[in-house]
């Protein structure tokens, strides 16, 4: 007989779309034309230069090898070169950078380093799902913060019982936000560096989407600002800038002792990202300057098109400044997984209900700008209809 899985494993949710991935496939079995909004995963190529690198390596048989946590050194060279030109922080390129098979690869295996059963990470909700899995997997205990309109998506750290602060190790924030498309000004990034050194926690910063960003919007990294060396880790990603979803490619930096420990666990776990796909992260960080600004110009041009659909069909919408996604109010007193079933099963629209990724995103729905301009407007049509 197989035995019961673990406590820890079977506390976890499920996933954010479950039953709705196969109530999708079923309409479109029965001929129904569906418009997917649900999952940040972008339609579009990757840079020329990316598919070029990436053809060129897997010839290369040297590519083939054990990349290790060591990685491609020049892969480590061009993000440090990159945070530089980027952000103006200097990073050694082999104790204060570690590449990753993808963000979530590092965010989910930083816990296990740090949390001992009644150790607390101090998480968003809602926020990406490898925060939470990271921490409960370990041993740790989450202490999920709602994420609301009235604090402007950011985590009130004033407002955390002081015997949570007494007994948390990490904090995970993530700006611009997923999913709320919130971002956090200089002060809060100040406050929170101040808070963690004060209390001697780890402060994790996710900043997938520190790209994608609008009129002039330039997010910063934490380690811009003074003393976040001590306390803070960073987790960069190819796979939104450079439409790389599938390659599976990161990085983290910050912390040299942070880094270590994380190369340290994963040294048990994995034995790093392919050497051909370090390759060609290298060749998009190359093309960062001259390729990024036309891509992100297409997110823009479908945030302002989804902005202005939505809201004639009578949502109420807040114009992002950053990411791939509009956080939207649900339009009725409905729970938000009922809302979007009912999106998908009246009008054949597939959208993330607010709950799939917390319960403290109740009450939204998230929609991502993943498909070209028409569908978008077609989506906000149709889901017009529902109100």
């Amino acid at each position: 007989m197989i035995p019961s899985r673990s406590r820890n494993l079977e506390s976890l949710p499920g996933y954010p779309l479950a039953g709705f991935k196969e109530a999708r496939l079923a309409l479109q079995a029965r001929g129904v034309d569906v418009i997917d909004l649900g999952a940040g995963d972008a339609d579009l190529a990757p840079p020329p230069a990316v598919v070029a690198a990436i053809q060129r390596a897997v010839e290369d048989p040297t590519m083939s090898r054990y990349p290790f946590q060591v990685g491609l050194p020049a892969f480590r060279r061009e993000v440090s070169a990159w945070m530089a030109t980027r952000f103006g922080v200097t990073v050694d390129p082999d104790r204060e950078l570690l590449p990753l098979i993808g963000s979530k690869d590092g965010l989910a295996h930083l816990p296990f380093g740090y949390l001992d059963p009644g150790d607390v990470a101090i998480i968003p909700d809602p926020g990406y799902q490898a925060y939470l899995g990271g921490t409960v997997l370990a041993g740790g205990e989450p202490y999920l913060v709602p994420l609301r309109p009235e604090h402007d998506f950011l985590i009130p750290l004033d407002a955390i019982p002081s015997d949570v602060v007494k007994r948390a190790k990490l904090l995970f924030l993530n700006y611009p936000n997923n999913p709320t498309a919130a971002e956090a000004p200089e002060a809060y990034y100040r406050q929170a560096i101040a808070f963690c050194r004060a209390h001697g926690i780890v402060l994790v910063h996710d900043h997938a989407y520190s790209e994608i960003a609008f009129e002039g919007y330039r997010p910063p990294s934490i380690l811009e600002f003074e003393g976040a060396r001590d306390v803070a880790i960073e987790f960069h990603s190819l796979s939104k800038t450079y439409n790389m979803t599938g390659w599976r490619l990161a990085w983290a930096v910050g912390n040299p002792d942070l880094i270590g420990t994380l190369s340290r666990v994963k040294s048990f776990m994995d034995t790093g990202a392919f050497l051909g796909v370090q390759a060609a992260g290298v060749a998009a960080l190359r093309c960062w300057a001259a390729w990024v600004p036309g891509n992100v110009a297409v997110f823009q041009g479908r945030r302002d098109v989804a902005v202005a659909s939505f809201g004639a069909a009578g949502f109420h919408v807040t114009v992002p400044r950053a990411t791939m996604y509009l956080w939207i109010p649900v339009p009725s007193n409905e729970p938000s997984r009922d809302f979007a079933r009912r999106c998908l099963d009246q009008e054949g629209v597939m959208v993330l209900p607010g709950a799939g990724l917390g319960e403290g995103g109740e009450g939204f729905f998230r929609i991502a700008l993943t498909v070209p301009e028409d569908r978008l407007e077609e989506a906000a049509s149709r889901l017009g209809r529902l109100l």
